[in-house]
């Protein structure tokens, strides 16, 4: 009987629990991982958890172009908006070359999404009448207080700023003032009754200011509900965040919420003096004349050159500190630079302690506050979440019986060695749930009923890499080999088959991952994982299983019932040495020639 090669085969049969262990430690340490995220199920995507889908076409505007870099600045703004319903776990993300696909879960308000999410960015430099801290542990004078010692700290960087000294708005070349925290200068009232004194000229638009009324007693009115919009307004809340300045016209005083190193504070803010349209252009540079660090330059259109010199101008001789404009994209206040003289020449410069991110940041909300692409709706998908939990009852139930066939058939034809197939096949759905449940709160992955149709079709692939070895060992068996030397000279043979069969399949998933967009990358992208994990689990559990059952007398002696008995598969006679005979002795002498 021939003995299995040396080297790696007779190393793999040698010591196979190497292999067993080794995928065991990836089991438990992904499974922990798993728990110690606390995602133990895989995120579901719309079709399954029910929700809204948007598909948006971009369509090139004059100027503008469709490229990776507008994409991702449209995908930007639209995660500030749906994020600034309220809604957790929304999706936006780019299919494709210029479609950007957003997914809402249920308990959204999805027709306000649907309206928000495709539409042009709104940006404005607002006038800051008052602003304070938000918050419950925030120190905040009573709005109604006709005092002005109350004080508060400026904040004056963006969202992300790490500057706790407030940016500083100057026109290049210019003398920068130091920027510091001041006080808030005046009581909300006051800050109301000087607002609607305003000439309707210093709004930049050209309308007067929405808070002046034609009858001082319906002016109050508004300037009361103000107040008490204002003095209620917590920017710790997400709910408040949601509703504060969203849905303000350009000509109406109104309150917006802005996040400061990481702190909140609520802002009282007038009527639009600049539209974010008349910014013609905006990028961070890194001044090396100074220690300025990264700064925000801007440039301006003709008509808003005009009108941010005459808003700059007013600020800087209100001879009281509050001399802040805002930056308001979508409602939120990204920046509320400190002013301090007048700005002209349609060109200025917003500094402070950026770094680099955050200056690219400002620039790119300013430069592309409005949409750099307009969008047109391809399709609105809403599944309720009863109809989602049929369609994943019935992808599992489809699953289930698939599994259940595949099963039946092993157990018919294979026997014992069904035992190897259905380990193996626990094992790959183990590793499968596990990494997708990983995957989800990672790369944002959702479960679709495609990428569950997708699993189910893999059930198939991992069974016939199965199918290919145990048939390479019935082959050696009938050729006269025991069960053992069967295995090892069977793998090799097996293994560029499975190989070959696995790479198909992988590259099948990869091209129509590439090429579709939409819920079919699910099925290909689920395709391609467990394509990938049944190359795993086959070399790392399969086969050295196979190896260790080969020591064991019930299927090493051909148990009928192992599916492995040399009779019932036509084996010839064992396959034995020959032992050549021995030649003459030295100096013998053959008897014929004697």
């Amino acid at each position: 009987m021939a003995a299995p090669k040396r080297g790696r085969s007779a190393s793999a049969q040698s010591k196979p629990g190497r292999s067993l262990a080794l995928i065991l430690i990836a089991i438990v340490a992904l499974t922990g991982g798993m728990f110690l995220s606390g995602h133990t199920t895989p995120r579901l995507g719309i079709d399954l958890a029910g929700g809204t889908s948007i598909t948006l076409k971009a369509k090139a505007d004059q100027g503008s172009a469709i490229n990776k870099a507008n994409m991702d600045t449209a995908v930007d703004i639209m995660n500030r908006r749906v994020n600034g319903l309220g809604v957790s776990e929304a999706e936006v993300q780019t299919q494709g070359n210029d479609n950007i696909i957003v997914n809402i879960p249920k308990g959204t308000n999805s027709k306000e999404a649907q309206q928000q999410v495709g539409t042009t960015a709104k940006l404005y430099f607002r006038p800051v009448l008052a602003t304070e801290p938000s918050g419950p542990a925030a120190q905040s004078p009573s709005p109604s207080a006709s005092s002005s010692g109350s004080s508060s700290p400026k904040p004056s960087g963006s969202p992300s700023s790490t500057a706790s000294s407030g940016q500083k708005a100057t026109s290049p070349g210019s003398a920068s003032p130091t920027a510091t925290a001041t006080s808030q200068g005046r009581a909300v009232s006051d800050a109301l009754k000087a607002d609607s004194t305003r000439s309707p000229s210093a709004s930049g638009s050209g309308k007067p200011s929405a808070t002046p009324s034609a009858s001082p007693s319906s002016g109050s009115a508004a300037n009361s509900k103000l107040q008490a919009q204002y003095a209620a307004l917590d920017c710790t809340k997400a709910t408040d965040r949601a509703k504060a300045g969203k849905n303000a016209k350009p000509g109406d005083t109104t309150v917006a919420c802005g996040e400061i190193d990481g702190a909140w504070y609520k802002y009282l803010l007038g009527p639009a003096a600049v539209d974010g349209t008349e910014v013609k252009k905006a990028q961070a540079v890194f001044n090396t004349q100074s220690a300025a660090g990264w700064q925000v330059q801007m440039t301006f259109t003709g008509s808003g050159s005009k009108k941010f010199a005459d808003i700059t101008g007013e600020l800087a001789q209100k001879g009281d500190p509050q001399n802040q404009f805002g930056i308001v994209l979508d409602g939120d206040v990204v920046s509320s630079p400190v002013v301090h003289e007048a700005i002209t020449g349609g060109q200025a410069e917003i500094s402070g302690s950026f770094k680099q991110e955050e200056a690219q940041s400002l620039a790119n909300m300013l430069s592309y506050g409005a949409l750099p692409l307009s969008f047109q709706e391809q399709s609105v998908t809403t599944v309720t979440a009863a109809l989602g939990g049929e369609q994943l009852h019935a992808g599992l139930l489809a699953g289930a019986i698939g599994l259940a066939l595949v099963v039946i058939y092993l157990v018919v034809y294979y026997r014992g060695l069904s035992i190897v197939a259905m380990a193996s096949l626990l094992v790959s759905a183990i590793l499968t749930y596990v990494i997708m449940s990983l995957l989800g709160p990672t790369i944002h992955f959702a479960l679709n009923l495609p990428a569950v149709c997708g699993a189910i079709v893999a059930i198939g692939i991992t069974a016939d890499s199965f199918i290919v070895y145990f048939e390479r060992i019935r082959d050696e068996i009938r050729e006269g080999r025991s069960l053992r030397p069967a295995v090892e000279r069977a793998w090799p043979r097996a293994r560029r088959t499975i190989l070959v069969s696995d790479f198909v399949s992988f590259l099948a998933a990869a091209v129509l991952f590439i090429v579709t967009v939409g819920k079919v990358q699910g099925f290909a992208f689920t395709l391609g994982l467990t394509t990938l994990l049944d190359v795993v689990v086959v070399f790392f559990f399969t086969k050295p299983l196979m190896t260790l059952l080969a020591r064991r007398k019930f299927f090493a002696n051909g148990h009928k019932w192992s599916g492995l008995d040399p009779k019932s598969l036509g084996a010839k006679p064992p396959l034995r040495r020959t032992r050549r005979p021995a030649g003459p002795a030295a100096g013998s002498v053959d008897p014929k020639e004697a």
